[in-house]
């Protein structure tokens, strides 16, 4: 199964990826660049380092990082700070279908009662549901890729506007995207300010990301989702480096860096759930193999951590693939399992196809 955009086989990506790797780059900055995007990451000589994410840009004046928010404006990077989010939000009655709406406080009732209102789902409460519209990564498969088009958006938000979206009904924040990495600061910002504004009650702090941010950001959105009672949820692409290049255009080691600090961090709390990890089966190229390294290296780590394996729908570069099997969704949650995963749950089961 391969689709025409890529050009290439899983196996061909794994086993022959300097031969395979310029033809796919190429698409990947046609992607960009269809989308307005800087085609690769920036590395002027004399432009100034970016230390938000592991692209590590080094952006001329005038240029843009990989993300497309940051900006090198009169020798100074600005973009995504407390004061200029670009940032849309919505809310989510509770129960919510999140990645770890099986296992959290909103969806469950984990943790109650310090950090849940309702000992079940938390019915007649919401969630502030707030979409980052800029990301690190530049997944050819995005389930949100028409974020892209206002990656640009003139509009800013201050986090303090933000904060004020949280009224007595919203029991959680979730940032998500896009991805939340190249704003952290702004969503940090926006979480201490609501929390100072609800410090008598629960409000759970979460974020859903890529996992490819700076380690010292990492640390200080782990204090947040710990204290409140929140989650940090890390979309696990793929195992092999050269696939998650293939697909996502960027290296995954520092998400795996990242992933295995945070499940050091859960010991902290068991209920709810602090770290939960999710992968997107991509027909033809996340595979058992791939399924089976990611399960291999999270059970290392804690054998409770939870692992959504969700199904796919054909959306942006990769539309020419169907959604995923029943029969590979099974495959891969068996394999989860005998890696020694104790929580696996097949996820967007509405999607799955019966055919192979």
């Amino acid at each position: 199964m391969i689709s025409k955009k890529i050009g290439f086989c899983i196996d061909c990506i794994r086993g022959n990826f300097t031969e395979v790797w310029p033809t796919i780059q190429a698409v990947h900055c046609q992607s960009r660049l269809d989308s307005g995007l800087p085609p690769t990451i920036p590395k002027s000589p004399a432009g100034l380092k970016c230390h938000l994410c592991v692209n590590q840009c080094q952006i001329a004046e005038g240029e843009r990082g990989y993300c497309g928010l940051r900006i090198n404006r009169d020798g100074k990077l600005v973009g995504g700070g407390p004061d200029d989010g670009n940032v849309s939000w919505y809310y989510d009655p509770l129960p919510t279908n999140c990645v770890a709406d099986w296992v959290c406080a909103g969806g469950t009732g984990a943790g109650y009662p310090k950090y849940a209102y309702n000992s079940g789902p938390e019915q007649g409460y919401k969630n502030l549901a707030v979409f980052y519209q800029a990301c690190s990564f530049n997944c050819l498969f995005c389930q949100n890729w028409q974020y892209r088009r206002l990656s640009h958006s003139p509009r800013r938000v201050p986090a303090e506007a933000l904060a004020d979206a949280v009224d007595e009904k919203t029991a959680c924040v979730c940032y998500f995207g896009g991805d939340p990495t190249p704003q952290l600061a702004h969503s940090l910002a926006t979480s201490q300010q609501a929390l100072a504004i609800t410090r008598n009650r629960i409000l759970r702090i979460c974020w859903e990301t890529n996992g490819s941010m700076n380690p010292s950001s990492l640390e200080a959105m782990a204090d947040l989702a710990l204290r409140s009672g929140g989650c940090i949820k890390f979309d696990l692409k793929a195992w092999h480096e050269e696939v998650n290049l293939a697909l996502c255009g960027v290296t995954n080691k520092r998400t795996l860096e990242n992933f295995r600090y945070l499940a050091e961090r859960g010991l902290e709390r068991t209920q709810p759930p602090f770290l939960i990890a999710s992968t997107l089966l991509v027909p033809g190229y996340i595979d058992v193999q791939e399924v089976e390294g990611l399960s291999r290296f999270i059970a290392s780590l804690n054998p409770d951590i939870p692992y959504a394996l969700l199904a796919y729908h054909p959306l942006f570069y990769l539309d020419d693939l169907p959604t995923t099997s029943r029969s590979h969704a099974l495959e891969c949650q068996a394999a989860a399992e005998r890696a020694g995963l104790k929580r696996v749950r097949i996820g967007n089961i509405h999607l799955l196809r019966d055919n192979y």
